[in-house]
């Protein structure tokens, strides 16, 4: 739900369908900044014999504002090449892959990363490799290694591409059916007995992008900011995925041509922007524009169709909220400019006046030594919306910031309802657990270690 299948199109286009995306001062290396973008969402373990892979015809960017101008300053950029070793098997593999170089593993995925700073592209890496899906443990009998090889050091910098497994948890089935949170549906409009959450994404994996670079090839000054309140020290993050103008099938060669220049189809900075904020009419336009138009949007930020909802769908739960009429300024700055000096006591992630969909990161904060999964407001500045780690719990985060709990930030009169502190979906992270090293996210679940759930009607 972050961004799974977030608009009407990008359902229809998962391997260029951003999840999520990530970006925190690393714990394993605080002198550099961690950015993970996720694609290609639901991924079943067990989905073969075609396993899930990067799209060829897709442009993978990671990008950093650190200007404050809502624009790519730095352009981290991913292409990938699929080789198939044997044109006369259906098989993902033949045997067992024991290696990243196995002739045993008949479709390989390489990849490129170019950065382009000014307008000017340099390639830092070609070929590198990416590993195998976790086929199960006769095809890959030791996933882990494969996973460590895949693990590329360009000079000072690390990068990662493959399959891992989803950290987002999000209670999607409870969610979308009328707004109902399972440990409070006894107080929903349409009642019945509370219950726990349920992890909608449990089990299944996703494919990353994860790149760890030194904070000064990325921050406005060259240098590592020393102070929290400095400008400089906030950069933005944002991930996107572009495709050519046109594809056609050419029955010659039985493969699509590409021609045309690129466009984006998908992009992606705070979670759940696109998938609750922006209405389902203008998703699509929304993933084609750049968040330095993102002033269009500023109106669903303010007045959010959610926060409505919530009085309407838990009569007499949210009756301060329901009596809240002005502009909701705390969301604004949470999602669009940051949050200025002087809102929080000794924080502040503002990039400026210009209304941009990003994650913002303080580079001068460092990484937290007990990481509070509610971030900002559970006292770890470390945490979301400064940046986002893995392990953030943002839709508990924002759920409580959409019923009102940020307000008095901004609106000191605002009494906040007593269910804004309480408000959750009530899951956890029930997926492989993440890691407190690059590339943070799981391993991935195997397809012959799955264990299909059942349907209910």
């Amino acid at each position: 739900m972050s961004s799974h299948r977030e608009a009407p199109e990008t359902a229809k286009d998962p391997v260029a369908d951003s999840t999520d995306v990530y970006a925190f001062v690393s714990p394993d290396r605080p002198d550099t900044v961690t950015m993970i973008a996720n694609y290609i969402p639901f991924q079943a373990p067990d989905g073969g014999p075609n396993f899930y892979e990067f799209g060829e015809d897709v442009t993978y960017d990671i990008h950093v504002s650190n200007k404050g101008r809502g624009e790519a300053d730095i352009t981290y950029r991913f292409h990938f090449h699929t080789k198939i070793r044997n044109a006369k098997t259906f098989l993902y593999n033949t045997g067992p892959i024991g290696s990243l170089g196995s002739a045993s593993w008949n479709r390989p995925q390489f990849y490129s990363v170019t950065r382009i700073r000014d307008g000017k592209a340099k390639v830092l890496a070609d070929r590198l490799a990416c590993p195998p899906v976790n086929i199960g443990p006769r095809s890959t009998p030791d996933y882990a290694d494969l996973a460590a090889a895949a693990v590329h050091k360009i000079g000072r910098r690390r990068v990662f591409a493959g399959q891992r497994a989803d950290a987002f948890h999000v209670d999607l089935g409870s969610i979308f059916d009328l707004g109902t949170l399972r440990p409070f549906e006894n107080l929903h409009l349409i009642p019945s007995a509370a219950a726990a959450g349920v992890n909608s994404l449990q089990g299944f994996n996703v494919h990353s992008i994860a790149l760890q670079v030194p904070i000064t090839e990325v921050s406005r000054s060259g240098r590592l900011p020393s102070s929290a309140a400095s400008p400089g020290a906030v950069i933005g993050v944002w991930a996107s995925a572009s495709r050519r103008k046109s594809r056609i099938f050419d029955r010659m060669t039985g493969e699509y041509q590409h021609h045309g220049p690129w466009e984006q189809v998908s992009r992606l900075g705070n979670p759940l922007f696109n998938e609750v904020i922006v209405p389902m009419a203008e998703k699509d336009a929304w993933n084609a524009h750049r968040p330095k138009y993102d002033h269009h949007y500023a109106k669903f930020v303010n007045h959010p169709e959610l926060a409505k909802l919530l009085p309407v769908l838990y009569p007499g739960v949210f009756p301060n909220l329901a009596a809240y009429h002005k502009a909701r300024a705390d969301l604004n700055a949470i999602l669009l400019t940051g949050i200025p000096s002087g809102v929080v006591p000794g924080f502040q992630n503002y990039t400026g006046p210009v209304e941009a969909d990003m994650l913002r990161l303080n580079l001068a904060i460092r990484p937290a030594s007990s990481p509070h999964p509610l971030g900002l407001v559970g006292g770890d500045p470390a945490g979301y919306p400064n940046g986002r780690r893995v392990d953030d719990d943002v839709v508990t985060i924002e759920l409580r910031a959409l019923a009102g709990a940020t307000i008095p930030l901004v609106d000191p009169s605002y009494v906040v309802d007593g269910a804004a502190g309480l408000v959750e979906d009530g899951t956890s992270d029930t997926n492989s657990p993440t890691t407190d090293t690059f590339p943070f996210l799981g391993n991935p679940g195997g397809g012959f270690q799955t264990e299909p759930g059942s349907a209910a009607v």
